[in-house]
């Protein structure tokens, strides 16, 4: 099984360039990276060419860019899509940095006709703001007395930070929470990706992901919750794009969706055009 990691981002070279440093540290390197880039400016190409060049546990590492028009995730999600080589996709962000089990657990768990739904550590800002690549590296990042010591707080995150084992296996079984679509740490086959036509291009921000799962289980593939093994920390972040009206538009869209069984976009990436875009490049 080929794997596809693809990464989505916008302007936060310094957190990429941490969840790249995550990415390089993987068990698993049996792996291509896409960075799905929604029209960052060269810092975030410089970013990603140090990594390509200095190296990391993936096979490949490319840049799929577009020109910043406003927030069109889905667009350069699909754009990604279409470049990536694996034939079993996991989805992440740019904001979160994957635990070095990251990948060999989406590995290890995929099963035919299923997705994989992980989960998260929300990290407080200060702490975000204080993480070096030195740190993801020291691996001390995956301890959750050191991260108390820094500031997070919570029995939920302390869960989630478990070693691989028996328990982390049990709280997925147990959790109540349903195992949706989450763009955060989420993976399936690229067969169906593509089947359900990809994300749907007139989705903003607020809903897009689960949207998408939405088709995914109109399709006829079960969600499999794996928040407590497939674990990512996630990086403090303000989300200025956050519009309630268009939340609530796409929440009632996904409702329809849900009613009619619907499996394809209208829109997505059979509707790409055919653009090959160079992401910018700083100069000296």
């Amino acid at each position: 099984m080929r794997i596809s990691v693809i990464v989505s981002t916008y302007q936060r070279p310094r957190d990429l360039g941490l969840v790249l440093e995550g990415y390089a540290l993987q068990d698993d390197p049996d792996f291509d990276l896409v960075v799905a880039d929604d029209g960052s400016g060269a810092s975030t190409a410089t970013t990603v060419a140090a990594a390509a060049l200095r190296g990391g546990a993936w096979s490949d590492l490319r840049h799929v860019w577009q020109p910043d028009r406003g927030f069109r995730k889905t667009e350069i999600l699909d754009r990604a899509i279409r470049v990536a080589s694996g034939d079993y996709l996991i989805f992440s962000d740019g904001d979160c940095i994957p635990r070095p089990d990251f990948v060999a657990t989406h590995r290890g768990l995929a099963e035919p006709g299923r997705f994989l739904s992980g989960g998260y550590v929300r990290l407080p800002a200060d702490l975000s703001a204080a993480l070096e690549p030195e740190h993801v590296r020291a691996g001390w990042i995956w301890k959750p007395g050191e991260l108390a010591k820094r500031g997070l707080t919570g029995w939920r995150a302390r869960l989630r930070m478990l070693q691989p084992g028996t328990m982390p296996a049990l709280l997925d079984r147990i959790t109540p929470t349903r195992a949706t679509w989450n763009g955060m740490g989420a993976s399936t086959w690229k067969e169906a990706v593509l089947a359900v036509n990809g994300f749907d291009l007139d989705l903003g921000y607020g809903g897009l992901d689960r949207e998408f799962g939405q088709r995914l289980e109109n399709l006829g593939l079960r969600g499999r919750q794996v928040r407590h093994r497939a674990v990512l920390l996630h990086l403090h972040h303000d989300r200025p794009y956050r519009d309630p009206a268009v939340k609530a538009r796409q929440r009632a869209f996904r409702r329809e969706v849900a009613r009619t069984g619907r499996t394809r976009a209208e829109r997505g990436i059979d509707q790409l055009s055919d653009e090959s875009i160079t992401p910018p490049r700083e100069t000296s």
